[in-house]
């Protein structure tokens, strides 16, 4: 009896294998889709952050560089290569009320899609991800 299970376990685990494999790289590209919104979402703030204390309707090159770059200079690597400034909307500026007069600014990126380093794996696809536009607005004390 003992020789009949000789090698159970190896051929086990090679049907298994393959699951395992899917299951982890399934969450390996969604933790890295996540990091990249969220990475995208922060620049975004500071875009915003930066807008802010600027005069209305200046600075917008620099706001999209620092989406792009994580910079004012647009120099150095970009962020994501799959987030250019043509996504960075213009950004918008309103003003409310009348005691105290309140004034914002928006800024919004569009069309943002995410691509998977695999596109696929067992006959499984990894479609990119398009997100929702993100967006970001702050009081402007100007």
């Amino acid at each position: 009896m003992k020789n009949r299970q000789t090698g159970v376990a190896l051929v086990e685990f090679a049907l298994v294998l393959p699951l395992l494999l899917l299951l982890s790289l399934t969450a390996t590209e969604l933790g890295r889709a996540v990091y990249r919104y969220n990475t995208t979402a922060k620049a975004v703030r500071d875009a915003v952050r930066y807008l802010s204390v600027q005069t209305p309707g200046t600075h917008v090159a620099e706001a999209r560089k620092l989406i792009v770059y994580g910079n004012t200079a647009g120099t150095g690597p970009l962020l994501d290569s799959a987030l250019t400034e043509a996504n960075v909307a213009a950004p918008t500026w309103q003003t409310a009320g009348s005691d105290p007069l309140i004034n914002t600014v928006t800024v919004r990126v569009t069309g943002y899609t995410f691509r998977p380093l695999v596109a696929g794996m067992f006959g499984a696809r990894f479609a990119a991800i398009t997100f929702n536009d993100i967006s970001a607005t702050m009081r402007s004390p100007l």
